[in-house]
């Protein structure tokens, strides 16, 4: 696995080839590989299985669920279902499995909502970049628009930028 040579120590493999879902029992050998292949590491590494349903246009639960179970039984350290939309579908997820699951962050949902439904792990994807990049957006149209230079902001303090979390 070239990802741990480089030093990861997780990572995670779907059930989409860029352009379809693989089939249910192709994607669960490819689970399975990549449990063989995690474990077979000199040090932990781990494994998480993602469903793709609900993000590639097949939002059934019913489908997502069996997969996860598939992957779980297959050996997955962490379930992944991006696009769970209610607090139920993360419900039914995580009383399915036995696995922690991860779960998308949604603008509609908070983090207790979604760890009250059972999920241990939350992603926020790409979600801040396109926060910052909509931020960006915004104020480069105040400035064009309207002259508004009020949008900017000074630079944080350099101490900010590399205090510890």
């Amino acid at each position: 696995m070239a990802v741990a040579d480089a030093g990861a120590v997780g990572g995670s493999i779907e059930d989409w080839d860029g352009e379809r879902l693989y089939g249910f029992d192709r994607a669960v050998e490819r689970v399975a590989a990549a449990v063989e292949a995690a474990r077979s590491l000199p040090f932990p590494f781990t494994l998480t299985a993602r469903a793709e349903n609900h993000i590639r246009g097949n939002p059934n639960l019913d489908d997502t669920i069996l997969r996860l179970e598939a992957f779980e039984t297959a050996g997955a350290d962490v379930l992944y279902a991006p696009g769970l939309a209610t607090v139920e579908e993360i419900g039914r997820v995580c009383a399915a499995v036995g696995k922690p699951v991860n779960v998308l962050a949604r603008p509609s949902l908070t983090f207790d909502e979604i760890a009250g439904a059972g999920a241990q792990r939350v992603s926020v994807g790409g979600s801040l970049t396109w926060t910052a990049v909509d931020a960006l957006v915004s104020a480069a149209e105040a400035i064009r628009d309207r002259g508004d230079f009020s949008v900017l902001r000074s630079a944080p303090p350099r101490e900010w930028l590399t205090r510890p979390a």
